[in-house]
């Protein structure tokens, strides 16, 4: 029991570490392209900080546990709504900018939706339901970064000024120095998933608790901590956007494309409690979120504190449900 619970804590903090330096990278490539604030949150950071989820479920589906890779996912999205962008408002409030923000939450909206059609029919994830999965996030992506591509979409016009923007991660490192993080952070990325989903299947086994329920609660919050590290760092420095689209691109990826591999890999008999519990929590977490975003007749929406504190509550009854029942 022992090596388990110190393969999770030493699995989580590489996992921070290295999805840190991954996104620094990732970010320090993506400024040289022009991309826009909201882009970069949704694509670059969101695709860095969901690097564990899906490394997590890939392996978690690889090893025959698919409880831990459906928790992953799900739970994940719950506490990227829930808690990153609860305790993020908290900290700092969130005004909600940005062109294109309706029709990235209104894809998002449609994913989660697609996701449980697929899931409904036959509570299973087959091989053509992930290629579903992976063609409909392909699609969604490339929509997303032709609406960025077009004039007055952007932050700073046809791109972002360094000057402005040098405190985003990554932002005015060296081309060489930022492509040499992004290799070894995925390296790291793919030791600490491995660590952590062995250290989870044996302490569920151990304790007796469901997959299910592990990846929905400690593996759920592990992997989302990057996301936590990089909403509440862009929301420190006025980057809302970003922290915004962090969580939208985050849950995209998570929903789509991380169910999408983690089902190429091996396919997946669902847990009945995945549709009737879980899913639906995500799709109302979602809702909440569209409608925290939504612009006012006054002006733009302000995720505020108190809407933060609820968020927050949302997260705490959520997870005590699961361990009580799991």
């Amino acid at each position: 029991m022992l090596y388990p619970v110190i393969a999770v804590i030493v699995g989580i903090a590489v996992l921070l570490w290295s999805a840190d330096k991954f996104v620094e990278g990732a970010a320090a490539v993506a400024e040289r392209l022009g991309m826009s604030h909201l882009l970069i949150g949704m694509v670059i950071v969101g695709f860095g900080t969901s690097l564990p989820e899906m490394l997590v479920s890939a392996l978690s589906a690889w090893q025959g546990a698919p409880g831990i890779a459906l928790g992953n996912a799900y739970g994940s999205n719950t506490a990227n709504i829930t808690l990153i962008l609860g305790v993020t408002a908290l900290v700092n409030p969130i005004p909600v900018r940005g062109r294109n923000i309706g029709k990235e939450l209104a894809a998002l909206v449609f994913a989660t939706l697609f996701a449980a059609a697929l899931i409904a029919h036959g509570l299973s994830v087959t091989r053509l339901d992930a290629v579903l999965h992976l063609a409909v996030f392909a699609i969604l992506m490339g929509m997303s970064m032709r609406r960025d591509g077009k004039p007055g979409n952007g932050d700073a016009g046809a791109g972002i000024a360094p000057e402005a923007d040098d405190d985003l991660p990554g932002v005015g490192a060296p081309l060489g120095r930022a492509i040499f993080w992004v290799v070894a952070g995925l390296l790291f990325l793919l030791a600490s998933s491995r660590a952590l989903v062995w250290g989870a299947v044996e302490i569920a086994r151990a304790l007796d608790i469901s997959e299910l329920t592990i990846g929905l609660t400690i593996v759920a919050v592990g992997t989302s901590l990057p996301e936590l590290a990089s909403s509440l760092a862009a929301a420190r420095k006025n980057h809302h956007d970003i922290a915004v689209g962090n969580v939208i691109g985050s849950n995209l990826f998570n929903t789509l494309m991380v169910v999408g591999l983690a089902g190429i890999i091996k396919p997946m008999a669902v847990p009945p409690e995945v549709l009737y519990r879980d899913l639906p929590v995500v799709g109302f977490a979602t809702l909440i979120l569209v409608l925290f975003c939504l612009p006012r007749k006054s002006g733009n929406a302000v995720i505020s504190r108190g809407k933060g504190a609820f968020l927050l509550c949302l997260f705490v009854l959520y997870n005590a449900y699961v361990m009580l029942h799991g």
